[in-house]
């Protein structure tokens, strides 16, 4: 194909130098055309806007605010806000994708002041505003993380003395809830204190920011330590650090606990961010990093205790992080409920264990434990994607309740009270 681009060139070239083509006509034509549009940068009248744009036959390049981003034709097309591909009110696309040709590209393109328009062979005139593009594009998207967070061990959780939220706060004041949900976001963990150690009082607390999670579990949970179902939890044993239902498809993302009752000793919970601990991995060991990030595993939950029948598998990695900017949004790690490792090949599965022991030995640090007593009247909401749990062993009786929430709804929670969620 260029073998025969460079020809037809050479050809066009030779009649301009013989004089074939006349002056008028070499003026009236378009000079651009003799050469790959790729060439040919356009700049904005505007130097303050440090902006310009090149056409090339397969995609649109843009320079723009110290940013260089690339637009496939088609994805220019597809994403066009007009009224008739777009409906505002709905915020859904009306366009068929599926009738844009795959080979399209635009007439023309133009700037004026700080908007783009591109007309397309059918006449119709796609706009796009220049910081809208630079927000929307996969190398802005590459630049940003999703949600904002502050990594900790014990002693950055403690010095940034987080506060809790009082229960009334909570429930009655948009300003309340939105504190909660914003050391949520950024910690991971966030408390709520002076509620009443009831298991109703737990469930109106839940509700103000989610739906509840129903699962195998039920949708409110009350247990103590008498082994009423096949779990470790139900005992009085100590509890390593974990997160839970690694065995569900998609884990649970958010676990409330309030401790109703205690007549006895020990107990505290454990709390670990998770992400912290992998930063560590990611710095010191990134090829065990991306290994753990890579390598898929079982989780299960096999009971059969009276009529609790189940046989629950799951199925991730350790690590998971979005693929265009590398942020972890997701930690699997539970060593009581791993499976048999079965999904990996005998030529990764000892990396995978090397990769695995250091991400362990992190999560291990004692800088990293943060241990605290859970009270009646302190209910501690953990967002079990991000940090893991566990507990001491303890003696007498301790009753607990709490639930799941669905961390869709938190997430929608936070951001209609304007957080980065």
């Amino acid at each position: 194909m260029w073998c025969h681009r460079l020809s037809h060139l050479q050809s066009r070239l030779q009649d301009l130098l013989r004089g074939r083509v006349t002056r008028w006509a070499l003026q009236q034509s378009n000079f651009k055309s003799l050469f790959p549009l790729a060439i040919y940068w356009h700049h904005t009248a505007s130097k303050s806007l440090n902006c310009v744009w090149q056409q090339h036959e397969d995609h649109f390049e843009l320079q723009y605010a110290n940013n260089v981003m690339r637009f496939d034709y088609v994805w220019l097309r597809d994403h066009c806000r007009s009224a008739s591909c777009y409906n505002s009110k709905t915020h859904q696309r009306s366009l068929d994708t599926a009738s844009v040709d795959l080979c399209i590209q635009p007439q023309t393109i133009h700037l004026d002041e700080t908007t783009l328009f591109f007309t397309w062979p059918d006449g119709h005139v796609t706009r796009y505003d220049l910081d809208w593009l630079m927000k929307n594009s996969y190398e802005g998207q590459k630049q940003k993380v999703i949600q904002p967070r502050i990594l900790w061990n014990a002693e950055i959780y403690q010095q940034a003395q987080v506060p809790a939220v009082d229960f009334q706060t909570f429930l009655e004041t948009k300003e309340g809830l939105k504190n909660f949900l914003q050391n949520f976001l950024l910690y991971g963990i966030a408390f709520v204190e002076n509620v009443p150690p009831t298991q109703k009082h737990t469930e109106k607390l839940a509700e103000r920011i989610s739906l509840i999670r129903e699962t195998i579990y039920g949708r409110m949970w009350f247990f103590t330590s008498d082994f009423s179902r096949g779990d470790t939890a139900y005992t009085k044993l100590a509890l390593d650090r974990h997160t839970d239902t690694t065995y569900f498809q998609e884990p649970c993302g958010i676990q409330v606990f309030h401790c109703l009752k205690h007549e006895g000793t020990g107990g505290r919970t454990l709390l670990v961010d998770g992400f912290y601990a992998a930063e560590q991995v990611l710095q010191k060991a990134p090829e065990e990093f991306e290994l753990l990030s890579k390598v898929p595993l079982k989780h299960e939950y096999i009971e059969n205790v009276g009529e609790c029948q189940n046989h629950m598998i799951g199925v991730g990695p350790v690590l998971n992080i979005y693929p265009w900017n590398k942020e972890l949004y997701l930690i699997r790690y539970n060593n009581y409920d791993r499976a048999v490792i079965n999904t990996v090949p005998y030529d990764v599965v000892h990396r995978w264990y090397t990769a695995h022991r250091t991400l362990t030995r992190e999560l291990r640090r004692p800088e990293n434990e943060f241990w605290v007593k859970l009270k009646p009247g302190k209910v501690l909401f953990i967002d079990n994607w991000r940090v893991l749990h566990g507990r001491e062993s303890f003696t007498g009786y301790r009753q607990l309740c709490g639930c799941y929430l669905t961390r869709d709804d938190v997430l929608n929670t936070a951001r209609l009270l304007g957080l980065q969620a």
